[in-house]
Parts: C-alpha cells; sequence; structure tokens
C-alpha cells in the first residue's frame, strides 16, 4: 500500500528535475485555428495533435455505440504486465487497428513500446507497479489504416480507423464503440488505446485515445489523453483574443483567479506557487488556459496539458498520483480517497 511518503517522495522528486528536457517547443509557432463552439447535436469534440506539439480541437460527427450488445467479443487478451487485482489497480487496456494476424508480433511490439514511453512520464514511472496492462489482439482482414499515406487508400479493418478524418491529415479516428467493446473482452477496463498500424504521425483525444502505433513520436499522445481521462486536468492550450467570462472550471489545473487570489483565498494550486516545476517553469498563474486567451489560468508556462513532449506541472503531476493510488486503495479506501 502506499502512501503519503510516496506522493511526497514523487512531488519531491519533481522540483529536481527542473532541467528536463523539453522535446516539443511550440513558441514562435503559428497559433492554431480557432476553438470550436460547442459540439451541435449529433457531433462531438476531438482533440488533433500535431509533430510541432502543438494541439487544437475540431467537431467531428458521433458514430452509434451499440457494439456492448453483442456480448464480449471473441478475442485474444495478452497481459503486458499484471502487479495485482484489478480492484486495486488501473486497467489500461491497449487494441489494435490494422493488424492481421501475421501482424500480431508487430502491434505487440508497438503496444510494449508505448507502455514503456508512458512509464518515462512521471508519475506512471513511479507508480508503474500500480497499473495492469492489456494487450487485446483484434485482427484485421487487411493491414494498415484507411487514408494512408494518401487520402482515397481504403482498408477493410476491425475498427474503420483512418487519417484525413474530417478533412484533416494528422486526425486519426476510430469507431470508438467496437474499440471499446473489443477492450471489453480484458479482465478490467479503466482506459482504451487504441493503436493504428501505421508509421506515420497521427492521433485523436475523446473518449479513448488513438496513437499511429508504428510511429515513435505519437506516442505522447498517450499521457496527455490520460490527463483528462484519469486525472480530471483541463486543457492548458488558448486560442487568441478569447476572452473567458465562465464559472471558475472545475478542473484542479486551471482557475479564473490570479496567484494573488489563488493565495489568498487557498485555491486549488495555491501550495506550490513559487516553486519549480519539472516543465521548466516556475507555478504561479500564466493566463491563457481551456481555449481562451484572457481570462483564465494555468499553473505554468507550457506543461503537457499545453503542448506534447512535456513533463506534467506539480498540480498536474499531484492530480494524476491521487488519481493512481485512489484506485489502487482498492474499494475499501474509495470513500476515504473522495473526501479528502
Amino acid at each position: 500500500m502506499v502512501g503519503g511518503s510516496v506522493r511526497l517522495r514523487i512531488l519531491a522528486a519533481a522540483v529536481s528535475v527542473v532541467g528536463a528536457l523539453s522535446l516539443m517547443a511550440p513558441a514562435g509557432h503559428a497559433a492554431p485555428p480557432p476553438a470550436p463552439s460547442p459540439a451541435p447535436l449529433g457531433h462531438e469534440v476531438r482533440e488533433v495533435f500535431s509533430p510541432d506539439g502543438t494541439i487544437s480541437r475540431v467537431r467531428v460527427p458521433k458514430r452509434p455505440r451499440t457494439m456492448r450488445q453483442l456480448g464480449v467479443p471473441r478475442v485474444e487478451v495478452v497481459p503486458i504486465q499484471h502487479t495485482g487485482p484489478s480492484a486495486e489497480r488501473l486497467d489500461l487496456v491497449f487494441v489494435g487497428d490494422g493488424y492481421t494476424e501475421a501482424d500480431l508480433p508487430l502491434y505487440h511490439r508497438h503496444v510494449v513500446e508505448r507502455w514503456r514511453q508512458l512509464t518515462e512520464v512521471e508519475p506512471f514511472r513511479t507508480l508503474r507497479d500500480h497499473v495492469n496492462v492489456w494487450q487485446v489482439n483484434v485482427l484485421s482482414r487487411q493491414s494498415g489504416v484507411d487514408n494512408d499515406p494518401t487520402p482515397g487508400v481504403a482498408r477493410d479493418t476491425a475498427m474503420d480507423m483512418g487519417f484525413w478524418c474530417e478533412g484533416m491529415e494528422r486526425l486519426l479516428c476510430v469507431d470508438e464503440g467496437k474499440a471499446e467493446w473489443y477492450a471489453s473482452a480484458a479482465p478490467e477496463v479503466d482506459h482504451v488505446v487504441a493503436l493504428g498500424n501505421s508509421t506515420k504521425y497521427g492521433g485523436a483525444g475523446g473518449r479513448l485515445a488513438t496513437s499511429s502505433g508504428g510511429n515513435e513520436q505519437a506516442g505522447q499522445i498517450v499521457p496527455h489523453e490520460l490527463g483528462h481521462s484519469l486525472g480530471g486536468l483541463a486543457d492548458e492550450y488558448d486560442y487568441p483574443d478569447d476572452l473567458y467570462t465562465g464559472p471558475e472550471p472545475d478542473a484542479p489545473n486551471v482557475s479564473v483567479h490570479d496567484a494573488t487570489s489563488l493565495r489568498a483565498r487557498r485555491l486549488k494550486w495555491h501550495r506550490w506557487i513559487g516553486t519549480p516545476s519539472p516543465d521548466g517553469s516556475v507555478v504561479g498563474a500564466y493566463e491563457g488556459a481551456h481555449y481562451h486567451r484572457r481570462g483564465v489560468y494555468r499553473p505554468t508556462e507550457n506543461s503537457l496539458m499545453r503542448s506534447l513532449g512535456r513533463p506534467f506541472n506539480l498540480p498536474g503531476r499531484e492530480a494524476m498520483t491521487e488519481a493512481i493510488l485512489r484506485k489502487s486503495r482498492g474499494p475499501a479506501h474509495a470513500g476515504t480517497a473522495a473526501a479528502r
């Protein structure tokens, strides 16, 4: 059982790696397109990732999600890492599209590599033994995904994954209903990552993350998306000349309060203000976050929730640590964790 001492050790270690290397530095790049307005009926928002680390959002049509009515799929499930009972572990499930039976060794290498990349990111590095990892072998009739390498290329795959979703080259969409249905074959499912059999950079964020299995850089999408689905973190990127006028966001890493107000009211990341953060900044209140340039603040200049290739900042890392440990404590401690 891991308690406060582990959390303190993780967070203390974060301060010691202020000089951590940034793989991406979007400063100076052209701003992404304006944030989409709330998705109309029949659509939903997806995150789009660029090779320079910048992130934006688009609307995509919803697809029906009825696959669970078919029962548990008959597919092979391979344990990549099993560290304990699912009631006391975070269960991460990989499903793959565009992998034929002959491609299964390649798919396995892609899954193992994605998990390795994730464990290079704190707090997964320290808490890796609190995670079960499952590989679900979904067989496709043809290798590859749609619109790869060019638009118009069609392949017969199990989950209809493809690039150029909604006209955006790097947006890698999947039939999420099918992906979740196949993932349900695993002993337990907390979070799903869908890998496509491609070396082209691409992915998407939504109810589940997609990533090109054969592109190492695309693996950075996974921890960002887990920041949303596991840690409840908001995006810290913004769009030009956009004023936030809404209420205080629920997420722990964005706020309408500046540093002075956070301290005075003892809100959110007030304990970390003035502390060096592993993303190379000092925790404060930096205007521009939650898709707005003005009126809302983020804890540091540029963390993983703002652009890929960065570490989580201290408040983000704390939220992720608590989320993993909350699951690790098991059902008997769920009420205690929720009350903290």
